[in-house]
């Protein structure tokens, strides 16, 4: 099993949303997270899974990340909440990691042997909007990935956000799921 990160973070201050609203619209990075998520089992907290739209959702095999296993998800079939990480480890497919920070840090700090072998890092370069609310940014799992993780390819500019892969130093990682993310985050981008 590989286990992938992926975010868009701000890159003044590694913010990812304010409240339940990303603070952006860049429609290359949306699309950007729904190539290379495709087809694949998607890890979330339960703010983050309400945010998504439900017709994405439904196309998934979803993983609830909360204390409350009472949650009610939309699709009974393909959707189980789940208390902690250990609940994963006889996943038989790749997971992919898709927020919010507390789910971050968790697999990038928690004690379970979950840690990501791959990080889609994703930095939007452009202004926030003015959204009031909590403001969430993964300044600790950032600081996680600078320390344990190594750049292996350029960044690539599509629109306002830049992205680039990164690995966990030492850790043998599938080349056919690196291919494919490559493959979704370069194509039509500039690199940079």
């Amino acid at each position: 099993m590989n286990v992938v990160m992926m975010w868009c973070r701000s890159e003044k201050d590694n913010i990812i949303a304010i409240g339940d609203v990303i603070p952006w619209d860049e429609p290359e990075d949306k699309q950007n997270f729904i190539n290379v998520v495709e087809g694949e089992i998607l890890v979330m907290g339960r703010r983050t899974y309400e945010c998504m739209d439900d017709e994405f959702l439904r196309k998934h095999k979803i993983y609830i990340m909360s204390s409350n296993l009472d949650y009610e998800v939309i699709d009974l079939k393909k959707h189980k909440v789940i208390s902690a990480q250990k609940e994963l480890k006889d996943e038989e497919g790749d997971l992919y990691i898709a927020g919010g920070k507390d789910v971050y840090n968790l697999f990038l700090t928690g004690k379970e042997a979950l840690k990501p072998h791959i990080v889609v890092d994703c930095v939007y370069e452009g202004e926030i909007d003015d959204v009031s609310g909590e403001i969430v940014d993964v300044s600790d799992s950032v600081s996680v990935i600078d320390k344990g993780y190594r750049r292996i390819t350029p960044y690539y500019q599509k629109g306002k956000v830049k992205s680039a892969i990164k690995v966990k130093k030492g850790e043998f990682v599938e080349q056919s799921v690196l291919k494919k993310i490559l493959t979704v985050i370069e194509n039509g981008a500039n690199i940079v």
